[in-house]
This record gives structure tokens, C-alpha cells and sequence, in this order.
């Protein structure tokens, strides 16, 4: 069963043919980071302009790279949110055209969804039950994955999602857009023990917080303008992941779970991937390859997958949802 994944929630349009909600026979990415790093962040009319430029050919590739035609296409899976509005609307609408001219039916998928199967594209695949840790540039969430469609949101950030800190301290240390494979390549180079920034643990609650080490940064660079950067880096993100690995350990823990998922865009860093790997030898810890943590169409594919398996066909007046609780 051939699947056709669709994503243009942010600033990347991909697209993507799975099969069997397993195996990736094309995964297609159109990266907009050149046209956005002058401005220090995304520019949402930007993106939804270059969505629109680019998701005609960013599928046609992924059906030519995977050698089908779109006859052989089971469904259609598109992201229908959360994500930038018109971004969104560009990925719907292409898809919506398509399905009403093939009849092949259209399934909608929640992005943070898609980030919790980008697991089950490689081996090995997680077994239910898990705890799922997303991380990304708006979200940083732990859910507890009964089941596929069924889902616990025990935890989230209630300020600055982890990848918006990365890119606003980024800002605040002059090194450009995005902030996070920046600060990750720094941070190499750096003491991570020259400066200690707070670690803002929220004891007895699972949530997140990562406004007041932002700030922290900033006072500590306004006293301090002449400490390497690279120690800032260091000790900042040290602080970010010495957060990430103790909750979602003790999450899991307090809910019985033994298997962790990790997803999401900061999912790639290489310091929490080390981190949590060895946070604790009787917890299993599934880490997707660094090309399956950023968007993309294939997780998109893979769980639009399993909607479709239980008859989950979306109509064509199918919308778009800025907001889009899991």
C-alpha cells in the first residue's frame, strides 16, 4: 500500500511516498533557510509564497524518485495543522486538487502525530506502549502513546517551546538563523561548566519553561560582553538538555512506561541524543535518524498510513488548523 505524504506546515515543503507505513521509497524536502536567515526567523508570507512555487515539483520528484505513477497511490495524507495558516493551506489545497481529480481519497494528518511516527520508519520500531518527547521550534511536549489515536498529553512547555529558546539565544549571541545546529556545533567547543545557568525544573509538574533561561542568557551577556561564546553555548544548552533528559525520564517513570520516543527538530541535536541515550539502562530509547527529526512528508506518510487503515478518509472541505491539540 503506496501512501503519498504531503508537509508545508512551516517553511519546508516535502513530499513523500511510503509503503506500509514503513518503508520510504522517495522522501522530497525543499529547504527555505536561505530565504529566511536575512530576517532572523521565519516570514510566514514568505513561506507560503515559496509553498506555492515549490509543491508541484517537490511531488512530481517524490513520485519519480519512488518509480510510480499516482494511479498506484492507496491515499493521500496531508498535514491539516498545527503550523503557519497559509502554509498549511498551500499543502491542503494541492492535495485536496489531487484527490478530487485522481479520486484517490485524502486522510488528514495532526503534525505531532507525524513527529511521533517518524520512529516506525526505521528499525527498530517501537512497541506500544511509549512516552513520546517532541521537540521542535514551537513545540516541546511528552505524551504518553497508547495506541495509535490514542494519546496523553503529560506534559508542555508553557512558555518558549525548546527550539524558539535555541533560536532566540542564537539572536542574542549574533549567530544567525536557525539557532539551534549553530549553537549544537558551538557548544562542541565550549566549557560547559564555565557558566551555570538555571535549570528550570517545575518539581511535581511534567511541564516545561525555558522563558526564564532565555533571560538568563541575556543578563548574564549584558554583564559579561566579553565571555566566548562558545561557553555560552555550551552552558545553555547543557542547562536545556540536563532539563529535557531528567522530565521525560521521570515522566516515564511515574507512568510505568520502559520505552521513549524522541522527535521533532531539536530531536537531532547531538548532545541530547548522547544524553538520553544513556539517561537510564532500563528505559528503551528510540532516536529517528537526524533527516527524519526536521518536517518532512514521510513521517506525515507513515502515520497517514494508519488513519487510512482505519478508514479515516477526510472531504474535501477538509481545512486547515493553526492550532491542532494532539
Amino acid at each position: 500500500m503506496l501512501i503519498l505524504g504531503i508537509d508545508s506546515s512551516c517553511d519546508d515543503t516535502s513530499a513523500s511516498i511510503v509503503e506500509d507505513g514503513t518503508t520510504i521509497l522517495s522522501n522530497i524536502v525543499s529547504n527555505q533557510a536561505e530565504i529566511h536567515k536575512k530576517y532572523g526567523g521565519i516570514v510566514p508570507e514568505l513561506a507560503s509564497r515559496r509553498h506555492t512555487e515549490m509543491i508541484w515539483p517537490v511531488v512530481d520528484e517524490a513520485l519519480t524518485v519512488a518509480g510510480v505513477r499516482l494511479e498506484g497511490i492507496s491515499a493521500i495524507a496531508v498535514c491539516h495543522g498545527p503550523g503557519l495558516i497559509g502554509s498549511l493551506l498551500v499543502g491542503i489545497s494541492f492535495a485536496k486538487a489531487m484527490a478530487y481529480s485522481s479520486g484517490i481519497p485524502i486522510v488528514a494528518v495532526n503534525h505531532l502525530e507525524a513527529h511521533i511516527f517518524s520512529s516506525f520508519l526505521e528499525e527498530p520500531r517501537p512497541k506500544f506502549p511509549f512516552l513520546a518527547l517532541i521537540v521542535s521550534g514551537g513545540h516541546t511536549s511528552l505524551y504518553k502513546v497508547a495506541a495509535f489515536g490514542s494519546y496523553e498529553e503529560l506534559g508542555r512547555t508553557r512558555d518558549d517551546a525548546v527550539g524558539e529558546a535555541y533560536d532566540k539565544v542564537a539572536k542574542l549571541l549574533g549567530l544567525g538563523y536557525p539557532g539551534g545546529p549553530i549553537i549544537d556545533r558551538l557548544a562542541e567547543k565550549g566549557n560547559a561548566e564555565a557558566i551555570n545557568f538555571p535549570r528550570p525544573y517545575l518539581h511535581g509538574s511534567h511541564d516545561f519553561s525555558f522563558s526564564g533561561l532565555k533571560t538568563a542568557v541575556l543578563l548574564y551577556l549584558r554583564e559579561h560582553p566579553d565571555v566566548p561564546v562558545e561557553d555560552v553555548a555550551a552552558g545553555f544548552q547543557t542547562a536545556v538538555v540536563d532539563v529535557l533528559v531528567k522530565k521525560t525520564i521521570e515522566a516515564a517513570k511515574a507512568n510505568g512506561l520502559s520505552r521513549i520516543v524522541l522527535s521533532g527538530g531539536v530531536s537531532a541535536n547531538r548532545h541530547l541524543r548522547h544524553r538520553i541515550m544513556g539517561a537510564d539502562r532500563d528505559i528503551e530509547v528510540f532516536l529517528p535518524s537526524p533527516f527524519l527529526c526536521t518536517d518532512n512528508a514521510a513521517m506525515v506518510a507513515s502515520a497517514g498510513y494508519y488513519h487510512f487503515l482505519d478508514n479515516h478518509i477526510a472531504s474535501l472541505k477538509l481545512n486547515p488548523e493553526a492550532y491542532l491539540p494532539l
